[in-house]
């Protein structure tokens, strides 16, 4: 179980590479529900999503170990966050992404300085030829949310938000194929170390 004092290790680990992002208002929402509605802005979060946090937090730990290179499977998000960190640190990265992954995210991967391969189109596929890379050429791969040091990472946004908005009444995380209940749990551990009364949400599709 991830815990307050893990996420708020992550982002001391993490504060130098990520955005601290903004909490927006929405006031048309406001007037359709009749309760004050904000967003945390994580589109504005380096290489576009909250994927940065978990990455940099894994990836840095790995490096402190002595790892040189990373692998990932991801159909985007996730391999675009494991490479920009990999670049930064000045390590190599080799993503799998899915034959139909969108070109744009392919792109960006390799923009950041990642390696691109190819396999399949499920993360059934995807992960065990990361993984077998990762072995492969004495790397370390980097899972996409099921592992302690990205549920952490993921976390930060939740310390962020009850910092930013201590009187938030509902914290409302969507939940699907990019963000699952690890990453949830991260912001549950950190808005339980925080703030006493208030609620979570998952909001599935």
């Amino acid at each position: 179980m991830v815990n307050i004092e893990d996420v708020e290790q992550a982002r001391s680990r993490i504060q130098d590479i990520i955005h601290k992002t903004p909490i927006v208002h929405s006031q048309s929402l406001q007037e359709k529900w009749e309760r004050r509605v904000f967003f945390k802005a994580e589109h504005l979060q380096k290489t576009g999503s909250f994927k940065i946090r978990g990455a940099t937090n894994a990836v840095t730990n790995a490096v402190s170990n002595g790892a040189t290179l990373v692998t990932a499977a991801s159909s985007g998000n996730h391999g675009q966050a494991v490479a920009y960190v990999a670049n930064e640190l000045g390590i190599s990265s080799v993503i799998v992404v899915p034959t139909d992954a969108s070109p744009a995210k392919v792109a960006a991967i390799k923009a950041y300085g990642g390696q691109v391969e190819y396999c399949g189109t499920t993360s059934a596929e995807r992960i065990p030829h990361a993984k077998s890379l990762a072995h492969q050429m004495s790397g370390v791969y980097i899972p996409p949310y099921d592992h302690r040091d990205i549920i952490a990472g993921q976390g930060t946004v939740g310390l962020e938000m009850v910092e930013q908005m201590p009187d938030a009444d509902v914290i409302v995380v969507p939940v699907g194929g990019g963000i699952n209940f690890g990453d949830l749990d991260g912001s549950e551990s950190t808005a339980s170390g925080c703030i006493g009364d208030w609620r979570r949400a998952g909001a599935c599709e």
